[in-house]
């Protein structure tokens, strides 16, 4: 499984490791993903996401039904 966040979309990042002698050597910059289980009150089910810490702060304040709908729309988007 990717390391991609369903609601944001944020991805790892590239970058460097710097030491103290100024040596730099590559290293990823991973999200912090959390595997989480949200209640969906419409389906009276609960749906796994893989969301980072900010997606479940975006799902708290818009609410998990417009998140919903907001990544159909997008996987729409993208399959045309």
């Amino acid at each position: 499984m990717s390391r991609v966040c369903q609601v944001t979309g944020k991805r790892p990042m590239v970058g460097h490791n710097v030491s103290h002698a100024n040596n730099k050597t590559k290293r990823r910059f991973n999200p912090n993903l959390q595997e989480h289980r949200f209640w969906l009150e419409s389906e009276k089910r609960y749906i796994k996401l893989r969301v980072s810490r900010k997606g479940m702060r975006i799902i708290d304040k818009v609410g998990l039904e417009q998140v919903l709908k907001d990544i159909a729309e997008r996987e729409k988007e993208e399959r045309n």
